[in-house]
């Protein structure tokens, strides 16, 4: 990662820590009236065979970001394909991001995610997020973080957004070698691709390929990340973790989904725009 990279993102790390630290929501869970369908149902939602809890906060803000959540139906769908769409919009003079949250615990396994979007062009302040997270095993597990991310981070002469990581990233005092941005042709990002990772106690393994096929296409990208790599603490709230190479997952760690914005850049899409971007699917495969 070049020296511009890891500025950006210990900028924004110092902000998000500041605020609200990266402590993810659990909002209570509504029963599904057939959870065998594909339907939103207030603030739950299935989507590729899974119960989804979607992240609400309205009347405060919330980290990441901090930002508003919305759940509004509207923001939030599904469309007859079965795919789900993540919207940020403007209501009430509030631009709302969203978040879906699995219901299912998840731990180590391939985690992969077919997306419909042009994620070259996004507003640079705009991040699309996949990952895994666990309120609850900050101090020995980094809150079992892996992601896979896409935002140009404030920078808008940065045409590749792809970044995969592990926390800790400790985004105060960088450790670039937890973060990685592959190199891939320009246009790859536009249209159907699918990106995935396989987290293991002793290597986590990234890939992305165009179109909607694991396993198969031009690879956009790859990255291993093994025991080969030094110990890290995260430091969230003034609390620090123990030193950790590779999280382990917790007892309550889920898949997340989320589409926010960079308020310390702009409160709003840099374009004004609203923002879309469709999750075509999502698979987990346990180990």
């Amino acid at each position: 990662m070049n020296k511009k990279i890891s500025v950006v993102i210990a900028f924004i790390g110092i902000l998000i820590f500041a605020g609200f630290a990266c402590k993810q929501s659990d909002p209570p869970k509504k029963e599904l009236v057939n959870v065998d369908r594909l339907a939103r149902v207030g603030d739950s939602i299935r989507f590729a065979g899974k119960d989804w809890k979607v992240k609400i906060y309205e009347d405060k803000q919330w980290g990441p970001g901090p930002n508003w959540f919305s759940g509004h139906e509207d923001d939030i769908t599904l469309d007859v394909n079965g795919y789900l769409h993540l919207k940020i919009v403007n209501r009430d003079n509030k631009w709302m991001s969203t978040e879906v949250i699995s219901d299912e615990v998840m731990g180590y396994g391939t985690y992969i995610f077919t997306l419909e979007a042009d994620l070259e062009s996004i507003p640079e302040n705009i991040v699309l997020g996949l990952f895994t997270w666990d309120n609850n095993s900050f101090q020995e597990a980094a809150n079992s973080e892996v992601d896979i991310e896409f935002s140009r981070w404030g920078d808008l002469s940065d045409l590749r957004t792809l970044q995969y990581g592990v926390q800790p990233i400790n985004f105060g005092t960088f450790y670039p070698e937890r973060a990685f941005r592959p190199e891939y042709g320009l246009g790859k990002l536009r249209g159907v691709h699918t990106h995935a990772f396989t987290w293991t106690d002793t290597l986590i393994s990234w890939i992305s390929y165009a179109g909607d096929t694991y396993g198969s296409g031009e690879v956009l990208g790859s990255w291993k990340f093994d025991l080969n790599n030094p110990a890290r603490t995260k430091t969230e709230g003034g609390n620090e973790s123990d030193p950790i190479i590779i999280p382990k997952p917790g007892l309550e760690t889920n898949a997340r989904i989320n589409f926010w914005i960079l308020p310390w850049v702009n409160q709003m899409p840099t374009d004004g725009n609203e923002q879309e971007v469709i999750v075509r699917n999502f698979e987990y495969r346990p180990l």
